[in-house]
């Protein structure tokens, strides 16, 4: 596990980072069936070397991160939909860890990527809505208590850190009780992890809960274990204008310094069905446009830009180029 320290030297020494982009996408691309509640989750328990191989591929694409394919395999979705016990779920958690560092070192064996960059394995945390399989990520109208979000995330985060994922993108969430209890947990269950927050919204002052993200901006910048924050699987139309209003919220902050390095991996515009578990209408950008966006979202005080939802392969190398170019 990286330290805070440790994360933000990289961060100065790159001046940026690359996150990599959507694994289902990807995923279907290789004629796999996601329809089902675990979605990815089902394909790291049927076909893990194709996972691993999408991890290289975004390696090789130009990320420096991989997100590992755990967002929606949740010790409890495990147990709900496989009939798997504790340490079974935990030891499929663990798996999605275990094939992003395989790819990580296939990467770095090939003789395609610079010998000093330093690649990173993230600890994908979804949050309670995903296990729900309804959309809810994208809503945050679930009630739990602060407990109940505590025991749902403990056993996943736990499994995750203790096969050496480098940090937690804890990530498409969409409630601030959520954050609330997730932050808390951290501290007192898993003091040395550090993790970046990304959020889902309802428009680009507001998390999807409606909760300004103001406060939640107050919430994660009292925390030492939070080393990033920003948002993912909105739309990128959204991505400019709200990265500047977390922007403008840094300058209100009480405490002067207390800035997070900002990230945003936007889904391609298009809307996702959660009934028939489908994404319907258009990629929101022409790659010169989404070269433009990358630009503009840099400009805008992202420091770690990638891709979610329906943005794949050629996205991330368009990512990399306008990145590298700019």
């Amino acid at each position: 596990m990286l330290t805070r320290d440790d994360f933000r030297s990289l961060l100065q020494q790159r001046g940026g980072l690359i996150i990599d982009g959507a694994l289902a996408t990807e995923l279907e691309t290789k004629t796999l069936d996601l329809n089902h509640p675990l979605w990815s989750g089902k394909a790291l328990r049927d076909h893990s070397s194709i996972i691993q191989g999408v991890h290289l591929s975004y390696f090789l694409a130009g990320a420096d991160i991989a997100i590992t394919s755990s967002y929606q395999a949740s010790t409890q979705g495990l147990k709900d939909h496989f009939g798997l016990d504790e340490p079974e779920a935990a030891k499929l958690i663990k798996k999605s860890v275990e094939l992003a560092q395989n790819a990580r070192r296939e990467a770095r064996e090939s003789g395609k990527i610079e010998k000093c960059r330093r690649l990173l394995v993230a600890g994908s945390v979804g949050p309670y809505g995903a296990y729900l399989a309804d959309g809810s990520e994208y809503l945050g109208d679930y009630k739990r208590a602060f407990a109940e979000f505590q025991d749902f995330h403990r056993p996943r985060i736990a499994a995750l850190v203790e096969q050496g994922a480098d940090l937690l993108a804890i990530e498409t969430m969409p409630s601030l009780p959520e954050i609330e209890a997730i932050v808390a947990l951290l501290k007192s269950d898993f003091p040395t992890t550090i993790a970046w927050i990304s959020c889902t919204l309802r428009d680009a002052e507001h998390l999807s809960d409606g909760t300004p993200m103001a406060d939640v901006l107050r919430l994660v910048v009292g925390s030492e274990q939070i080393v990033a924050f920003g948002i993912n699987c909105v739309p990128m139309r959204l991505c400019t204008a709200a990265l500047r209003n977390l922007q403008s919220c840094f300058e209100n902050l009480p405490a002067p310094g207390s800035e997070l390095p900002l990230l945003c991996y936007p889904n391609s515009g298009e809307t996702w069905n959660a009934g028939t578990k489908t994404w319907s209408g258009s990629h929101a950008a022409a790659e010169n446009e989404l070269a433009t966006r990358v630009v503009y979202w840099r400009d805008a005080g992202a420091k770690l830009i990638g891709g979610c939802c329906k943005m794949g392969l050629k996205d991330m190398a368009e990512i990399t180029r306008a990145l590298q170019d700019g």
